[in-house]
């Protein structure tokens, strides 16, 4: 049949009925894979190129580039068609049809999707396309910059994200160069914004867009700054401070405010609260640091009017009792409070989001008001409350086998390990770089008036599914994420820890720290309730009148403290805090002090 094909599309003319032609492209298009052999498939995608590059001296005519293009991407879905088209001077025939075609915008639009496929399924092809006479960047980043669709932008995004995993340096070294006056990193951000409304507003592969340029972002993000003269941020506790965060360029600084911008305006997907291109805005949120340059965009202070509006009006649901909605001096950039980085700031991050239009002009700005700096900080609490919720629902245990059934039927791509860690790590460095932060996340998830009447452990809630984490063995990077967020809300401090979650809760976290044995009492840590009640530093709860003695208690009552012991003892040694031979009750059993349970 491929034989058939073949001779077919070799018979057409450029005199050929268009009629003709186009059943033979649908022929084409249509045929099962397996209709061709690798040799026939080459040399129809190499005949197709040819006749395209020379339209009116060949078969095809312009009103035949987009069905033929088409035909040529079809072609390229195996391997060996893939092989053909990522030739330099194939991918340079593709490329140059971009200027040829520009009055057949569907037909450009197949040329690069070509040229996408075969870089996605041919890995050497991904160098020779940055490198070499190819020079496939070049071209794609003026593209890019001049892109108006959805459509557009996914497509070039994905070219120079798919062309940035060959190894090669080449775009890391266009960082710096313009086009069209334009930086690469500028160019990203302004799509970014350019993509929010439209994928808010479900615009065909608006979303698909925006996650392919968040991907290409945290490629800049994560590697820009190891190769380039970055600074350290903190103090290096990796060796050579080339690890994800801990050094930074400057030069990246403007793909801040447009990621949160995304962060804030998408509301959790459904059924995966983190879904793409959200889950991707998260990606690029961690790779940036909070640095004293970017503390004003990451915790933006509130505007003049809502401020003045604020001292009669109750504070924003976000807000922890007692605090003001300013982040706290301590944690204030020097010069944060002039006008001038306060209107920086806030045009910044309250710019508004260019909408596409079929001419591709932009809608005019729009400027939202900042009542709450933490607000990215209360939108990744949100998203981890209802995230947790969704995949550990009441009270169930984090192992339990329903848990990754839920996860594949969500996402069948990723593990619940890959799709929260990143937005735990980004709670845990918002903590870690500010105190209202860090105090705000104690409210959320240990407020003052916690009911401490029952297990900690057992709660429906946020704290709850959290503490149950820490106990995991199938989750273990949101495991250590988790326990890494709790740690830093407690001031990074392991009394602080123990005194707001019971050391049984704790202890294999810290033991894994290195604190192997039980913390010293923290002034700052509650010991009772705020109704005055005592709370036992084990687990976390009230301790009940005459509890701390068994002589009154019914046997009924011991099986329950029993059955608690059981519990703790048992979390300790999953977590590998306590070794099986030195398990106290389990010892018991085997010496037959106590019964089997």
């Amino acid at each position: 049949m491929s034989s058939d094909i073949l001779n077919q599309y070799k018979s057409l003319t450029a005199s050929s009925d268009r009629t003709k032609v186009s059943s033979v492209l649908n022929a084409i298009i249509l045929a099962p894979p397996s209709s061709f052999d690798a040799g026939s498939r080459g040399d129809l995608i190499q005949l197709i190129l040819q006749d395209v590059k020379a339209f009116g001296a060949g078969r095809l005519l312009p009103q035949d580039a987009a069905k033929a293009l088409l035909a040529v991407k079809t072609l390229g879905r195996e391997p060996s068609g893939s092989e053909v088209i990522s030739r330099s001077e194939n991918v340079l025939t593709l490329l140059g049809l971009q200027l040829s075609l520009k009055d057949y915008p569907d037909a450009a639009s197949e040329a690069l999707r070509c040229i996408a496929n075969a870089l996605l399924l041919i890995e050497p092809a991904r160098h020779a396309f940055l490198d070499g006479e190819v020079n496939g960047a070049q071209f794609c980043i003026p593209m890019l910059d001049k892109a108006s669709t959805p459509d557009q932008i996914f497509i070039l995004s994905r070219i120079l994200f798919l062309a940035s995993a060959s190894g090669s340096h080449r775009i890391l070294d266009m960082v710096e160069e313009k086009y069209n006056g334009q930086a690469l990193v500028d160019i990203i951000a302004a799509k970014i914004d350019l993509l929010i409304t439209p994928t808010q507003n479900r615009t065909s592969m608006a979303r698909e867009a925006l996650t392919d340029v968040l991907k290409f972002a945290f490629y800049l993000l994560v590697h820009y700054p190891k190769l380039s003269d970055g600074e350290l941020q903190g103090e290096d506790t990796h060796g050579d401070g080339k690890v994800l965060g801990d050094v930074w360029s400057s030069k990246l600084d403007s793909l801040l405010a447009p990621a949160i911008r995304v962060f804030l305006a998408l509301t959790p997907m459904s059924p995966c609260p983190v879904a793409a291109p959200l889950s991707h805005a998260i990606h690029a949120l961690i790779s940036i640091p909070v640095n004293a340059s970017l503390r004003p965009i990451w915790f933006p202070p509130v505007t003049t009017s809502s401020r003045t509006s604020s001292r009669n009006s109750p504070k924003s649901p976000g807000t922890p009792r007692g605090e003001s909605s300013q982040p706290g001096s301590r944690s204030q950039s020097p010069g944060s409070h002039k006008t001038s980085t306060l209107d920086r700031a806030i045009a910044k991050l309250t710019a508004g989001r260019k909408s596409l239009s079929r001419s591709g002009s932009l809608s005019r700005p729009t400027s939202p008001s900042v009542t709450n700096p933490l607000i990215v900080l209360e939108k990744a609490l949100e998203l981890l409350d209802i995230s947790l919720a969704r995949y550990f629902p009441g009270k169930i245990d984090v192992d339990d086998p329903s848990v990754n059934t839920r996860v594949k039927q969500d996402t069948p791509q990723d593990s619940l390990d890959e799709m929260l860690s990143p937005l735990v790590v980004l709670l845990t460095r918002l903590c870690s770089a500010d105190e209202p932060c860090r105090t705000r996340v104690r409210q959320f998830i240990v407020p003052d008036d916690l009911d401490r009447s029952s297990p900690l452990e057992d709660r429906e809630d946020l704290l709850g599914r959290s503490l149950r984490m820490l106990g995991s063995v199938y989750h273990a990077r949101l495991k250590d994420a988790i326990g890494e967020m709790l740690y830093a809300m407690a001031d990074n401090n392991a009394s602080t820890m123990s005194g707001l979650l019971g050391y049984g809760n704790v202890a294999g976290f810290l033991f894994n720290k290195g604190v192997l044995s039980a913390p010293g009492a923290d002034p700052n840590a509650p010991t009772t309730t705020s109704t005055g009640e005592a709370i036992n530093p084990i687990t976390g709860t009230t301790i009940q009148p005459g509890s701390s003695s068994t002589a009154d208690m019914t046997d009924e009552e011991k099986e329950r403290e029993m059955e608690k012991l059981l519990v703790l003892f048992d979390r300790l040694e999953k977590t590998g805090a306590l070794p099986k031979d030195q398990n106290p009750i389990r010892k018991a059993i085997q010496e037959g002090k106590l019964p089997n349970a």
